[in-house]
């Protein structure tokens, strides 16, 4: 199995640690530390030497951090971990709703009188530091460099990843790594820099056609790097984790240890651009004490990984062909099984080992959500042996997965009725349900961003005063994290969509303490066909990639418009041909049925 049901988080060491790392705070002359979720590569997933939130906190999500001062601690959480954060921190932490209440805000209650609040340069973007030091402006609270806090009292810390490394062959990188190199180097030519600084693991990985296993379900490798305007790549990775694959990368990348890249940044030839959203403040404070010139600029990589080439998308499709094989057969198992017989354990073991049958998946692409009944209500929740319930008769259940293949990664999202379902569950259902059918019809003129759409997948919910606290879709890379910028779909997707990106399309509800709903498709940006008449020269659309029935017992039929309806009796349709020929004849029963007409 890759997902493992061992209970991780011990909130009842957070105290203890939280009182260590104040002596710490108070030895340095300082009043708080902060501490996020993020390691130097700004990485939403960590591997375990980075994991410092979880091991001082007890808290396991993907996204928050904790400001530690002498009388409180903090552990800032967005929508998405609400519910969670509650069960797995003591009572010596106090969960904040993030970005509600802001770390600037907070700090001035809890500071009154100012204060000294350090912070680990490599581990805070430029940004994220000026946004702040913005933000208390007036409030006496000096925000200071330090060495991290959290390092010295981590007495069993882990030692970095040192995972091998592989690579992304032609055939499904569709654009040779020397092609991207020299594609990318003349824009930095023309945009008058000389070396462009690269923090991202998925970014270099993408660059180099490499890909590695540093990350638990992310098959990066982590490193950094510098790309010149001349086409030549410094690769900063040790040694070992290439192998032979260093030897295939070609004269043009030069491979130096890890311990280099601080001292190098001091001789590089400026101007060097610096991505001051992801990259590491102490990248900008290097190179501004050698005063070598910087400029604020994004990561060349992100835009251009982000926008799939044709290999990759239809490298996507057989993914998804071949993940949804996987599903069915997965959903007409857990049809056959007696309310009441199953654990939210039993169901993530069933769906990893039907992935695993197809023979073709490196890894589970994030930690497998199976909630039932009121767990269902914790948007990222992870079952444990600790929390493991029964899928009871009259719950919901809710089932977020996805898989890693070389060809593509896939990430979907059911939610299925066990036994007879409420009322309010299928109302509430069929309005998540017509907001993702609204985003997968919608065309919009090219230009838009995330935010222009994202309301389109909640207007059936505002009608009944009910939201949902994410954002409705991410990008996902292509064998690579499954989340992945720089566009996303919710309020705050202010980068524009491009043909090629793949996003989400996850609308959800959740009533906390009774149930969740969520439905998952992935999908693909391409230019729409043009109508006749029409006066806007370029419009957009959605390719759907994920081919997978949707619950009908969960469906309140009068609740869907005309144009709906068709759009599901459609989508079913294509489900049928497409799986039938490859589900086994045992399934294909289910799958007629599950696919049958409203």
């Amino acid at each position: 199995m890759y997902q493992q049901f061992e209970e991780t988080a011990q909130p009842e060491k957070g105290p203890e640690r939280l009182d260590a790392l104040r002596t710490q705070i108070k030895a340095e002359g300082l009043d708080g530390f902060l501490v996020p979720r993020a390691d130097v590569h700004q990485g939403e997933y960590v591997a375990p030497r980075d994991d410092r939130l979880a091991w001082l906190t007890g808290f396991t999500g993907s996204a928050g951090f904790c400001a530690a001062l002498k009388d409180a601690a903090g552990v800032f959480i967005d929508g998405r971990y609400r519910v969670q954060v509650k069960a797995q921190v003591a009572d010596a932490y106090t969960p904040i709703p993030w970005p509600e209440v802001t770390l600037a805000e907070w700090l001035r209650i809890r500071l009154p009188h100012g204060g000294r609040v350090g912070f680990d340069p490599w581990l805070h973007t430029p940004s994220q530091i000026s946004d702040l030091e913005e933000a208390l402006e007036g409030s006496r609270i000096e925000i200071l460099r330090c060495a991290n806090l959290v390092d010295r009292i981590w007495q069993d810390q882990p030692g970095p990843p040192m995972a091998p490394v592989i690579t992304q062959p032609m055939d499904f990188a569709g654009e040779a790594h020397q092609a991207k190199i020299d594609r990318l180097a003349k824009s930095l030519r023309s945009k008058g820099i000389a070396n462009s600084v690269l923090t991202l693991p998925d970014s270099i990985c993408w660059l180099l056609n490499i890909r590695g296993s540093d990350i638990a379900r992310n098959p990066v490798a982590q490193g950094f790097a510098v790309l010149s305007a001349k086409g030549q790549v410094v690769l900063y990775m040790a040694p070992e984790k290439l192998g032979e694959v260093g030897e295939t990368l070609g004269s043009s990348v030069e491979i130096r240890a890890p311990s280099r890249f601080a001292l190098d940044l001091a001789v590089l030839e400026g101007p060097v651009g610096v991505d001051h959203a992801t990259a590491p403040l102490a990248v900008v404070d290097a190179l501004t004490a050698a005063k070598v010139e910087t400029r604020d600029l994004p990561d060349p990589c992100i835009l251009p990984k982000a926008c799939k080439n044709s290999v990759e998308i239809e490298g996507a499709r057989a993914a998804h062909r071949r993940d949804g094989v996987a599903m069915v057969r997965f959903l007409a198992w857990l049809d056959a099984q007696a309310p009441g017989t199953l654990t939210e354990i039993d169901v993530v073991r069933q769906l990893e080992n039907e992935r695993r049958a197809t023979n073709a998946l490196r890894d589970i692409s994030f930690e497998t959500i199976s909630g039932a009944g009121a767990h269902g209500a914790i948007v990222h929740y992870r079952v444990t042996e600790a929390t493991n319930a029964a899928v009871e008769d009259g719950q919901l259940l809710l089932v977020d997965s996805g898989g890693q293949y070389q060809d593509g990664t896939t990430d979907i999202t059911r939610t299925m009725a066990i036994g007879a379902p409420g009322g309010e569950e299928c109302e509430a259902f069929t309005r998540v349900l017509k907001g993702m059918i609204a985003l997968s019809r919608v065309r919009w003129p090219a230009g838009l961003a995330g935010r222009d759409l994202d309301v389109l997948a909640r207007v059936a919910l505002w009608e009944a005063g009910l939201d949902y606290a994410h954002g409705t879709g991410h990008g996902v890379g292509s064998y690579l994290s499954v989340h992945e910028g720089p566009a996303r779909l919710s309020r705050s997707g202010t980068v524009p969509l491009e043909p090629g990106m793949i996003l989400s399309n996850e609308p959800g509800f959740y009533r906390e303490g009774a149930y969740g709903i969520r439905i998952e498709n992935l999908v693909v940006v391409q230019e729409a066909p043009a109508i006749a008449g029409g006066t806007v020269d370029k419009m957009l659309c959605f390719e759907t990639l994920t081919f997978v029935p949707i619950d009908r017992r969960l469906i309140v039929p009068d609740m869907l418009t005309t144009p709906e309806r068709d759009w599901l009796n459609t989508y079913h349709a294509e489900c049928n041909e497409r799986l039938a020929p490859l589900v086994g004849a045992a399934v294909r029963p289910w799958l007629d049925a599950a696919t049958a007409p409203l």
